[in-house]
C-alpha cells in the first residue's frame, strides 16, 4: 500500500511529463510532419485514478521517507479517506468533462493552429500538476509536505484561471494570485511560528504544539486567517466570484468543488479542534460569527448578478461560511468536535460533488444533449435542491450535522443556519433561472464526454452518503425531523416566485418609462474597494515620494551652497597662509633675537 501511495502522486507526475515533451518537442522543431497528438485522451484522464481507486478501498496505508525534505510522512487513515475520495471522483469526472469541452480546441491544435495548441498544452500540463498539488495535501502528515502541496496547487490553479486569456480571465486571475500570495504568507507565518517553537515536524505535532503555546491562539488565528483564503472567509473571499465565471467549466468545477475544501482542510490539519487545553474558544467564537456572516452577506450579493457561475460562485461563500461555523465550533464548545467530525466530512463531499455537478451543469444549460427538455432541467434542479438541503446528499448532511448541534444544546446556531438555508434556496432559484434565460440552442449527443460526466456526477452527488467512506453508516432523517429540515426551502421558494414576481413588474414599468434605475454589483464586491484602497495608498505614496524628492533637491541644492561658501572661506584662508609664510623667517629671527635679549637680561649681575 505504501508503492500504491506513492504512485497516487507520481502517476499524474508521469501524465503532466508526457504533455510536456510534445510541447518540447514542438518548440524545438523536432517534431513537425503529421497532425498534432491528441492531449485530452484516454491516459491523460487517468491521472486522477490511483487516488481514487486507493480511496475507495478499506486498507490505510502510510510512506515514510527520510530523503523527502525534511523527512517526508504520508498517510492514509479514516480521516483522510472521504476527502481523497470525492476529491479524486471530482477530478475524474470534471476531467472527462473537460475532453469534450475542450474538443473545439483540441480540433483546431491538430488543424494546425499554433496558439491553440500551446494554451491546450498549457491546460494538460498544469491540470495534473494542480492535482498533484491538491492530493499531496490530503495525504502529506509532515508539514513541509502539506504547504508544499498547498502551494503547489494554488500556484498552478492559476494557468487554469487565466486559460481563456482574454481581459476578465486576467482580471480573475490577478485577483486570485493576490489574494493567494496573502493566504500563503499567512500560513507560511502561522507554520513557521508554532512548527519552530517546539520543532515540530508533523500535523499532529503542530496541533499539539498550538495547544500548548502561551501564544498558541495567535498562531492559531494566522493560520485561520491564511487559510480562510482558499475558503472563502468573508471578507477574503473576493477571489472566488472573478475567477470561477472566467475559468474554463471543468476548472470552476474543481476550484469550488475540492480546492475550497482545501482552506477547511487546513484547519482541520492544523488548529487543535476537541482539545478542551488549548484555550481557543475566542477564535472558535470568531470563526462561527465570520462563518454565518458569510453566509448571509454572501447570499445577498449573490442573488443580484446575471452570470450564472458568478451565483454559484457566491454561494459556494455561503455554504463554505456554514461549514467554518461547525469548524469554529470544535474549537468553542470541544466537547462537541467529536459528534461533528463526521458530519463536517459529509458536508463537505455533500457539497464538493454538488457543487461540481452545477458548474458542469452551467456548460450543459449552454450546450444541451438530446434528451427530453423535462429530464434536462429535472436533473440541473436535482444538485441545486440538494444543496438547499430539501433532497438527496443535502437532506441527509445537513440532517446529520442539525442532529449533532441540536445534542450539543446548541439550537440557536441551528436556527441560524436553517436561516442560512433560505438564502441557499433563493440562490439555487436564482442559478437556475439564469441558465434558463442563457440556455443555448445548439445540442450535443447524450452520449459526449460532457453529458455523460455531467450526468455522473448529478447522481455520485446526489448518492455521497452512501458511498462516501465516513466511517459510520448515516441514516435518513427521521420523517418528525422533514418539517424543520424544508422549512427554509420552502421559505426560500417563496421569496425567490416574490423576487420574479417584483422582477417582471419592475421590467412592465421600464417599458412603460415609469421606471429608470435598475441596481448591479459587480462580481468581485470588496476587491473593487481592495483595488480603490491600493491605488489610493499608491498615488500618496506616489506623492510623498515627489514630496521627498523636491526636499532632497532642495537639501541637495542648500548643501551645494554651504559647499560653494566654505570653499570661498577657504580660498581667503589660503592667501593669509601665502602671507604667513612670507613673514615666517622674519618673524622666527625677531623672535630668536627677543629670546637671546631675554637671556642676557636675566644673566648674572
Amino acid at each position: 500500500m505504501s508503492v500504491w501511495l506513492a504512485l497516487v502522486l507520481l502517476w499524474p507526475l508521469l501524465i503532466m511529463l508526457r504533455n510536456g515533451m510534445w510541447l518540447a518537442m514542438e518548440q524545438g522543431g523536432i517534431r513537425r510532419a503529421g497532425p498534432l497528438p491528441e492531449l485530452i485522451d484516454a491516459w491523460w484522464l487517468t491521472a486522477p485514478l490511483p487516488a481514487l481507486l486507493l480511496a475507495l478501498g478499506t486498507v490505510e496505508a502510510t510512506l515514510a521517507m527520510e530523503g523527502w525534505l525534511l523527512g517526508g510522512l504520508w498517510q492514509l487513515d479514516e480521516a483522510r479517506r472521504p476527502w481523497l475520495a470525492f476529491s479524486a471522483l471530482l477530478w475524474f469526472l470534471a476531467g472527462c468533462y473537460a475532453r469534450g469541452y475542450l474538443a473545439g480546441e483540441q480540433r483546431r491544435a491538430e488543424a494546425g493552429d499554433g496558439e491553440s495548441f500551446r494554451r491546450l498544452v498549457g491546460f494538460t500540463l498544469l491540470w495534473p500538476l494542480t492535482l498533484v498539488g491538491n492530493l499531496l495535501l490530503i495525504v502529506a502528515e509532515d508539514i513541509p509536505s502539506f504547504y508544499l502541496g498547498f502551494a503547489i496547487m494554488t500556484l498552478a490553479a492559476y494557468g487554469l484561471v487565466v486559460h481563456a486569456g482574454h481581459r476578465d480571465a486576467r482580471l480573475g486571475g490577478f485577483s486570485y494570485l493576490v489574494m493567494a500570495f496573502f493566504g500563503e504568507a499567512l500560513i507560511l507565518g502561522g507554520l513557521l511560528w508554532s512548527a519552530g517553537s517546539a520543532e515540530a515536524m508533523t500535523l499532529t505535532e503542530l496541533r499539539a504544539t498550538i495547544a500548548e503555546a502561551e501564544q498558541g491562539l495567535w498562531m492559531a488565528t494566522l493560520l485561520w486567517l491564511g487559510f480562510g483564503v482558499k475558503a472563502g472567509v468573508i471578507g477574503l473571499h473576493a477571489w472566488l466570484p472573478l475567477a470561477h465565471p472566467v475559468a474554463p467549466t471543468p476548472a470552476s468545477a474543481v476550484l469550488s468543488g475540492v480546492m475550497v475544501k482545501a482552506g477547511v482542510l487546513g484547519w482541520l490539519s492544523t488548529l487543535p479542534l476537541g482539545v478542551p487545553e488549548a484555550g481557543l474558544a475566542p477564535l472558535g467564537q470568531a470563526m462561527t460569527l465570520l462563518g454565518l456572516a458569510g453566509a448571509f452577506v454572501a447570499a445577498a450579493l449573490g442573488v443580484v448578478q446575471r452570470h450564472p457561475k458568478a451565483v454559484l460562485a457566491y454561494s459556494s461563500v455561503s455554504q463554505l461560511g456554514m461549514l467554518a461555523s461547525m469548524v469554529g465550533m470544535g474549537l468553542s464548545s470541544p466537547s462537541l468536535w467529536p459528534a461533528l467530525l463526521v458530519p463536517v466530512a459529509l458536508f463537505a463531499g455533500h457539497h464538493g460533488m454538488t457543487k461540481g455537478a452545477l458548474f458542469l451543469g452551467v456548460g450543459i444549460s449552454e450546450h444541451p444533449p438530446r434528451l427530453p427538455i423535462w429530464l434536462i432541467w429535472l436533473l440541473l434542479a436535482l444538485p441545486a435542491f440538494s444543496l438547499s438541503g430539501a433532497l438527496a446528499s443535502g437532506l441527509i448532511a445537513k440532517g446529520a450535522m442539525k442532529e449533532a448541534l441540536y445534542a450539543g444544546g446548541h439550537t440557536s446556531l441551528v436556527t441560524f443556519l436553517s436561516l442560512a438555508a433560505v438564502g441557499s434556496t433563493v440562490l439555487m432559484t436564482r442559478t437556475l433561472w439564469r441558465q434558463w434565460r442563457e440556455r443555448g440552442e445548439d445540442s450535443t449527443s447524450w452520449r459526449s464526454p460532457m453529458s455523460l460526466s455531467w450526468l455522473f456526477a448529478v447522481l455520485a452527488a446526489a448518492a455521497v452518503p452512501f458511498w462516501l467512506p465516513i466511517g459510520e453508516g448515516v441514516a435518513w432523517p427521521p420523517m418528525k425531523d422533514l418539517p424543520g429540515l424544508l422549512w427554509p426551502v420552502a421559505l426560500g421558494l417563496v421569496l425567490a416566485g416574490l423576487t420574479l414576481l417584483a422582477a417582471k413588474a419592475r421590467q412592465g414599468e421600464a417599458r412603460q418609462g415609469e421606471w429608470r434605475f435598475t441596481a448591479r454589483l459587480r462580481p468581485g464586491d470588496l476587491w473593487w474597494g481592495y483595488a480603490s484602497l491600493a491605488s489610493g495608498i499608491a498615488a500618496r505614496l506616489g506623492r510623498l515620494g515627489a514630496t521627498l524628492e523636491v526636499r532632497r533637491l532642495g537639501i541637495r541644492s542648500a548643501l551645494a551652497r554651504r559647499e560653494r561658501r566654505t570653499i570661498a572661506w577657504l580660498d581667503e584662508l589660503t592667501r593669509y597662509e601665502r602671507g604667513f609664510v612670507r613673514l615666517a623667517v622674519p618673524l622666527m629671527v625677531a623672535v630668536a633675537v627677543l629670546l637671546f635679549l631675554g637671556f642676557l637680561l636675566a644673566g648674572p649681575g
